[in-house]
Protein backbone atom coordinates (compact mmCIF):
# COMPACT_ATOMS: atom_id res chain seq x y z
CA UNK A 1 0.00 0.00 0.00
CA UNK A 2 2.84 2.51 1.16
CA UNK A 3 4.42 1.72 -2.54
CA UNK A 4 1.16 2.53 -4.37
CA UNK A 5 1.01 5.66 -3.00
CA UNK A 6 4.44 7.22 -3.39
CA UNK A 7 3.55 5.59 -7.24
CA UNK A 8 0.89 8.32 -7.12
CA UNK A 9 2.03 11.32 -4.99
CA UNK A 10 5.54 11.21 -6.78
CA UNK A 11 5.11 10.90 -10.72
CA UNK A 12 8.47 11.57 -12.37
CA UNK A 13 7.77 10.48 -15.71
CA UNK A 14 4.94 9.87 -18.46
CA UNK A 15 5.02 6.01 -18.26
CA UNK A 16 4.34 5.61 -14.64
CA UNK A 17 1.19 8.41 -14.12
CA UNK A 18 -0.23 6.05 -17.26
CA UNK A 19 0.33 3.38 -15.42
CA UNK A 20 -1.41 4.54 -12.37
CA UNK A 21 -4.82 6.00 -14.76
CA UNK A 22 -7.68 3.69 -15.59
CA UNK A 23 -7.69 1.72 -18.51
CA UNK A 24 -11.33 2.31 -18.82
CA UNK A 25 -10.95 6.51 -19.27
CA UNK A 26 -13.36 7.47 -22.14
CA UNK A 27 -15.82 9.06 -20.14
CA UNK A 28 -16.24 12.13 -22.41
CA UNK A 29 -15.27 11.86 -26.01
CA UNK A 30 -16.31 15.13 -27.33
CA UNK A 31 -13.61 17.19 -28.94
CA UNK A 32 -11.15 16.55 -26.25
CA UNK A 33 -7.69 15.34 -26.02
CA UNK A 34 -6.38 13.12 -23.11
CA UNK A 35 -3.19 14.56 -21.35
CA UNK A 36 -1.53 13.69 -17.79
CA UNK A 37 -0.81 15.26 -14.94
CA UNK A 38 2.49 16.18 -15.50
CA UNK A 39 2.38 17.54 -18.82
CA UNK A 40 -0.41 20.04 -17.26
CA UNK A 41 2.37 21.06 -14.76
CA UNK A 42 5.02 21.24 -17.01
CA UNK A 43 4.57 22.66 -20.46
CA UNK A 44 1.71 24.69 -19.80
CA UNK A 45 1.68 28.43 -18.96
CA UNK A 46 -1.21 29.49 -16.41
CA UNK A 47 -3.09 32.34 -17.33
CA UNK A 48 -3.36 35.65 -15.80
CA UNK A 49 -5.79 38.13 -15.17
CA UNK A 50 -4.47 40.87 -17.99
CA UNK A 51 -5.46 43.92 -16.13
CA UNK A 52 -3.40 43.26 -12.54
CA UNK A 53 -1.51 40.14 -14.14
CA UNK A 54 -2.36 37.86 -11.28
CA UNK A 55 -2.26 34.46 -11.46
CA UNK A 56 -5.80 32.11 -11.91
CA UNK A 57 -5.69 28.90 -10.06
CA UNK A 58 -3.40 26.59 -12.68
CA UNK A 59 -6.06 23.00 -13.85
CA UNK A 60 -3.47 20.93 -12.07
CA UNK A 61 -4.13 22.44 -8.63
CA UNK A 62 -7.15 22.20 -9.13
CA UNK A 63 -6.87 18.53 -10.22
CA UNK A 64 -4.91 18.41 -6.99
CA UNK A 65 -7.19 19.82 -4.54
CA UNK A 66 -10.15 17.65 -5.49
CA UNK A 67 -7.58 14.30 -5.44
CA UNK A 68 -6.20 14.99 -2.05
CA UNK A 69 -9.62 15.93 -0.84
CA UNK A 70 -10.79 12.42 -1.89
CA UNK A 71 -7.75 10.87 -0.37
CA UNK A 72 -8.32 12.92 2.98
CA UNK A 73 -11.61 11.18 3.38
CA UNK A 74 -11.09 8.00 2.26
CA UNK A 75 -7.67 7.51 3.81
CA UNK A 76 -8.18 3.32 3.57
CA UNK A 77 -8.53 3.66 -0.24
CA UNK A 78 -6.64 3.70 -3.02
CA UNK A 79 -7.58 6.82 -5.17
CA UNK A 80 -6.04 6.43 -9.00
CA UNK A 81 -4.16 9.28 -10.71
CA UNK A 82 -6.61 11.70 -12.44
CA UNK A 83 -7.81 11.06 -15.89
CA UNK A 84 -8.15 13.67 -17.91
CA UNK A 85 -9.47 15.45 -20.94
CA UNK A 86 -8.32 19.06 -22.55
CA UNK A 87 -9.93 20.76 -24.86
CA UNK A 88 -9.67 24.07 -27.18
CA UNK A 89 -5.81 24.48 -26.75
CA UNK A 90 -4.49 28.48 -26.76
CA UNK A 91 -1.16 28.68 -28.28
CA UNK A 92 1.41 31.45 -27.81
CA UNK A 93 4.79 32.11 -27.95
CA UNK A 94 8.44 33.13 -26.24
CA UNK A 95 9.14 36.93 -26.72
CA UNK A 96 12.39 35.84 -28.45
CA UNK A 97 10.13 34.38 -31.35
CA UNK A 98 8.22 36.89 -32.11
CA UNK A 99 7.91 37.93 -36.25
CA UNK A 100 8.78 33.99 -36.47
CA UNK A 101 6.60 31.88 -39.00
CA UNK A 102 4.61 29.42 -36.89
CA UNK A 103 6.59 26.20 -39.04
CA UNK A 104 9.34 27.45 -37.76
CA UNK A 105 8.92 27.61 -34.29
CA UNK A 106 11.13 25.32 -31.96
CA UNK A 107 9.29 23.22 -29.50
CA UNK A 108 10.95 25.77 -26.73
CA UNK A 109 9.27 28.60 -28.19
CA UNK A 110 5.75 27.86 -28.22
CA UNK A 111 3.50 27.90 -25.09
CA UNK A 112 0.26 26.52 -24.68
CA UNK A 113 -2.38 26.16 -21.77
CA UNK A 114 -6.00 24.40 -22.46
CA UNK A 115 -9.02 26.52 -22.32
CA UNK A 116 -11.21 23.60 -20.83
CA UNK A 117 -10.71 20.41 -18.80
CA UNK A 118 -12.35 18.05 -17.74
CA UNK A 119 -11.32 15.23 -15.58
CA UNK A 120 -12.13 12.12 -13.02
CA UNK A 121 -10.09 10.10 -10.35
CA UNK A 122 -11.76 6.37 -9.61
CA UNK A 123 -11.51 5.41 -5.79
CA UNK A 124 -12.00 1.45 -7.14
CA UNK A 125 -12.40 0.33 -3.53
CA UNK A 126 -15.60 1.51 -2.93
CA UNK A 127 -17.65 -0.20 -5.69
CA UNK A 128 -20.90 -1.40 -6.31
CA UNK A 129 -22.86 -4.09 -8.28
CA UNK A 130 -25.79 -3.46 -10.32
CA UNK A 131 -27.12 -5.86 -12.98
CA UNK A 132 -23.59 -7.71 -12.40
CA UNK A 133 -21.70 -4.65 -13.63
CA UNK A 134 -19.30 -2.82 -11.73
CA UNK A 135 -19.65 0.54 -10.51
CA UNK A 136 -16.88 2.30 -8.67
CA UNK A 137 -16.78 5.67 -6.57
CA UNK A 138 -15.03 8.44 -8.57
CA UNK A 139 -14.77 12.32 -8.26
CA UNK A 140 -13.56 15.01 -10.66
CA UNK A 141 -14.60 18.32 -12.17
CA UNK A 142 -15.19 20.47 -15.18
CA UNK A 143 -13.03 23.79 -15.70
CA UNK A 144 -13.07 25.93 -18.22
CA UNK A 145 -11.71 29.36 -18.84
CA UNK A 146 -14.41 30.67 -21.17
CA UNK A 147 -16.82 31.27 -18.30
CA UNK A 148 -14.08 33.76 -16.50
CA UNK A 149 -13.43 36.99 -17.64
CA UNK A 150 -9.63 36.68 -18.10
CA UNK A 151 -9.19 40.79 -19.28
CA UNK A 152 -10.40 42.26 -15.95
CA UNK A 153 -9.19 42.49 -12.92
CA UNK A 154 -8.28 39.02 -10.36
CA UNK A 155 -11.89 38.08 -9.24
CA UNK A 156 -13.98 35.25 -8.17
CA UNK A 157 -13.34 31.49 -10.39
CA UNK A 158 -15.76 29.22 -11.09
CA UNK A 159 -15.37 25.35 -11.10
CA UNK A 160 -17.69 22.41 -11.25
CA UNK A 161 -17.38 19.29 -8.91
CA UNK A 162 -19.16 16.13 -8.69
CA UNK A 163 -18.87 12.82 -6.89
CA UNK A 164 -20.20 9.64 -8.13
CA UNK A 165 -19.99 6.56 -9.78
CA UNK A 166 -18.48 4.97 -13.13
CA UNK A 167 -19.79 2.26 -14.84
CA UNK A 168 -16.38 -0.28 -15.28
CA UNK A 169 -18.29 -1.55 -18.65
CA UNK A 170 -19.11 1.33 -20.56
CA UNK A 171 -17.07 4.31 -18.71
CA UNK A 172 -20.29 5.61 -18.44
CA UNK A 173 -20.94 8.27 -15.41
CA UNK A 174 -23.67 8.60 -12.98
CA UNK A 175 -23.84 11.48 -11.40
CA UNK A 176 -27.45 12.82 -9.34
CA UNK A 177 -28.25 16.01 -8.24
CA UNK A 178 -26.66 15.85 -4.40
CA UNK A 179 -23.39 14.65 -6.43
CA UNK A 180 -22.81 18.01 -8.74
CA UNK A 181 -21.67 21.46 -7.55
CA UNK A 182 -22.06 22.93 -10.83
CA UNK A 183 -21.31 26.64 -10.02
CA UNK A 184 -18.90 26.78 -7.54
CA UNK A 185 -16.63 29.78 -7.39
CA UNK A 186 -14.07 30.07 -5.28
CA UNK A 187 -10.97 32.60 -4.46
CA UNK A 188 -8.11 30.17 -3.78
CA UNK A 189 -7.11 26.81 -3.50
CA UNK A 190 -8.11 26.19 0.15
CA UNK A 191 -11.42 27.24 0.00
CA UNK A 192 -11.60 24.72 -3.01
CA UNK A 193 -10.53 22.28 -0.91
CA UNK A 194 -13.49 23.38 1.71
CA UNK A 195 -16.32 23.03 -0.80
CA UNK A 196 -14.87 19.86 -2.10
CA UNK A 197 -14.98 18.54 1.20
CA UNK A 198 -18.20 19.65 1.87
CA UNK A 199 -19.59 18.08 -1.26
CA UNK A 200 -18.54 14.98 -0.42
CA UNK A 201 -19.89 14.40 2.82
CA UNK A 202 -23.32 15.94 1.68
CA UNK A 203 -23.16 13.54 -1.10
CA UNK A 204 -25.73 10.34 0.07
CA UNK A 205 -24.16 7.74 -1.48
CA UNK A 206 -26.91 4.83 -0.86
CA UNK A 207 -29.70 6.44 -2.00
CA UNK A 208 -27.77 7.13 -5.28
CA UNK A 209 -27.07 3.52 -5.09
CA UNK A 210 -30.81 2.62 -4.71
CA UNK A 211 -32.43 4.24 -6.82
CA UNK A 212 -29.55 3.19 -9.10
CA UNK A 213 -31.11 -0.27 -8.63
CA UNK A 214 -34.57 0.83 -8.81
CA UNK A 215 -34.00 1.03 -12.82
CA UNK A 216 -33.52 -2.59 -13.03
CA UNK A 217 -37.35 -3.14 -11.45
CA UNK A 218 -38.86 -1.04 -14.35
CA UNK A 219 -39.32 -2.07 -18.08
CA UNK A 220 -41.00 -0.42 -21.19
CA UNK A 221 -41.61 -2.34 -24.55
CA UNK A 222 -40.83 -1.24 -27.99
CA UNK A 223 -43.52 0.76 -28.46
CA UNK A 224 -43.26 2.90 -25.18
CA UNK A 225 -39.44 3.90 -26.00
CA UNK A 226 -40.77 4.85 -29.67
CA UNK A 227 -43.44 7.27 -27.61
CA UNK A 228 -40.64 8.15 -25.40
CA UNK A 229 -38.28 9.43 -28.15
CA UNK A 230 -41.29 11.00 -29.90
CA UNK A 231 -42.18 13.29 -26.66
CA UNK A 232 -38.79 14.10 -26.30
CA UNK A 233 -38.04 15.12 -29.98
CA UNK A 234 -41.25 17.30 -29.61
CA UNK A 235 -40.10 18.64 -26.28
CA UNK A 236 -37.81 21.37 -27.72
CA UNK A 237 -40.01 22.58 -29.84
CA UNK A 238 -42.83 23.68 -27.60
CA UNK A 239 -43.23 27.24 -26.30
CA UNK A 240 -42.61 28.52 -22.59
CA UNK A 241 -45.89 27.67 -21.60
CA UNK A 242 -46.38 24.44 -22.97
CA UNK A 243 -43.08 23.87 -21.27
CA UNK A 244 -44.70 24.38 -18.17
CA UNK A 245 -44.78 21.71 -15.68
CA UNK A 246 -42.89 19.32 -17.55
CA UNK A 247 -39.65 17.96 -16.82
CA UNK A 248 -36.54 20.23 -17.90
CA UNK A 249 -35.00 18.19 -20.51
CA UNK A 250 -31.75 18.82 -21.91
CA UNK A 251 -31.01 15.89 -24.01
CA UNK A 252 -30.18 17.31 -27.56
CA UNK A 253 -31.41 16.13 -30.83
CA UNK A 254 -27.76 14.70 -32.06
CA UNK A 255 -27.76 12.82 -28.14
CA UNK A 256 -31.43 11.61 -29.06
CA UNK A 257 -30.18 9.80 -32.28
CA UNK A 258 -27.05 8.19 -30.28
CA UNK A 259 -29.89 6.81 -27.97
CA UNK A 260 -31.70 5.11 -31.15
CA UNK A 261 -29.26 4.04 -32.52
CA UNK A 262 -27.64 1.84 -29.71
CA UNK A 263 -31.04 1.02 -28.53
CA UNK A 264 -31.31 -1.68 -31.73
CA UNK A 265 -27.39 -1.73 -31.37
CA UNK A 266 -25.81 -1.28 -27.87
CA UNK A 267 -24.65 -5.27 -27.15
CA UNK A 268 -24.67 -4.26 -23.62
CA UNK A 269 -27.48 -2.17 -22.95
CA UNK A 270 -29.61 -2.42 -26.12
CA UNK A 271 -33.14 -3.93 -26.10
CA UNK A 272 -34.01 -7.17 -26.11
CA UNK A 273 -35.19 -9.24 -29.00
CA UNK A 274 -38.89 -8.43 -28.46
CA UNK A 275 -37.69 -4.65 -27.96
CA UNK A 276 -38.30 -4.32 -24.29
CA UNK A 277 -35.71 -2.79 -22.13
CA UNK A 278 -35.27 -2.04 -18.60
CA UNK A 279 -34.61 1.66 -17.06
CA UNK A 280 -31.08 0.68 -16.07
CA UNK A 281 -29.83 -0.20 -19.80
CA UNK A 282 -32.00 2.71 -20.96
CA UNK A 283 -30.28 5.47 -18.43
CA UNK A 284 -26.59 4.00 -19.51
CA UNK A 285 -28.00 4.53 -23.01
CA UNK A 286 -28.34 7.92 -22.18
CA UNK A 287 -25.43 8.28 -20.02
CA UNK A 288 -23.23 7.29 -23.13
CA UNK A 289 -24.39 9.78 -25.19
CA UNK A 290 -23.97 12.89 -23.29
CA UNK A 291 -20.17 12.03 -23.32
CA UNK A 292 -20.65 13.48 -26.97
CA UNK A 293 -21.32 17.11 -25.30
CA UNK A 294 -18.77 19.18 -24.96
CA UNK A 295 -16.32 19.77 -21.73
CA UNK A 296 -18.28 22.95 -20.56
CA UNK A 297 -22.27 21.19 -20.41
CA UNK A 298 -20.77 17.65 -19.92
CA UNK A 299 -21.64 17.18 -16.02
CA UNK A 300 -25.07 19.13 -16.17
CA UNK A 301 -26.35 17.18 -19.08
CA UNK A 302 -25.18 13.79 -17.30
CA UNK A 303 -27.04 14.83 -14.29
CA UNK A 304 -29.64 15.63 -16.37
CA UNK A 305 -29.87 12.19 -17.61
CA UNK A 306 -30.21 10.94 -14.24
CA UNK A 307 -33.21 12.94 -13.28
CA UNK A 308 -35.09 12.35 -16.27
CA UNK A 309 -34.87 8.47 -15.96
CA UNK A 310 -35.61 9.08 -12.19
CA UNK A 311 -38.66 10.79 -13.31
CA UNK A 312 -39.71 8.16 -15.84
CA UNK A 313 -39.31 5.55 -13.05
CA UNK A 314 -41.43 7.19 -10.49
CA UNK A 315 -44.25 7.65 -13.61
CA UNK A 316 -44.55 4.00 -13.95
CA UNK A 317 -43.93 2.84 -10.16
CA UNK A 318 -47.28 5.35 -9.11
CA UNK A 319 -48.67 4.54 -12.30
CA UNK A 320 -48.90 7.63 -13.18
CA UNK A 321 -50.10 10.23 -16.24
CA UNK A 322 -46.36 11.54 -17.85
CA UNK A 323 -45.93 13.99 -20.92
CA UNK A 324 -43.02 11.22 -21.92
CA UNK A 325 -45.22 8.27 -21.06
CA UNK A 326 -48.87 9.12 -21.25
CA UNK A 327 -51.14 6.76 -19.01
CA UNK A 328 -52.31 3.96 -21.82
CA UNK A 329 -48.59 3.30 -21.90
CA UNK A 330 -48.27 2.16 -18.39
CA UNK A 331 -49.43 -1.28 -17.61
CA UNK A 332 -51.98 -1.20 -14.59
Amino acid sequence: MELTTINQQVVSNHEIESSSISDNNKFIEANTQQVTLSHLRQDCIIPVFARDNESTIPHYEFIDAVRDTAKELFPEATVKMPNIRTSHIIKGRIPSAIGKPAKELLEHEKTIYYERLAFMVEIPHINTYINNQKLNLTVGGVRSYSEQNLFSKKSIEKFKIFIGFKNMVCCNLCIATDGLKDDLRVSSVEELKNKTRDLYLSYNQDAQIDALRQFQEYTINQEQFAHLIGKMKLYHHLDKDQKQGLFDLKTTDSQINTIIKNYVEDQYFGADDKGYINLWNLYNLFTESSKSNYIDNFLSRNCNTYEFVNHLCEALKNNEDNYFLNRYDIAP
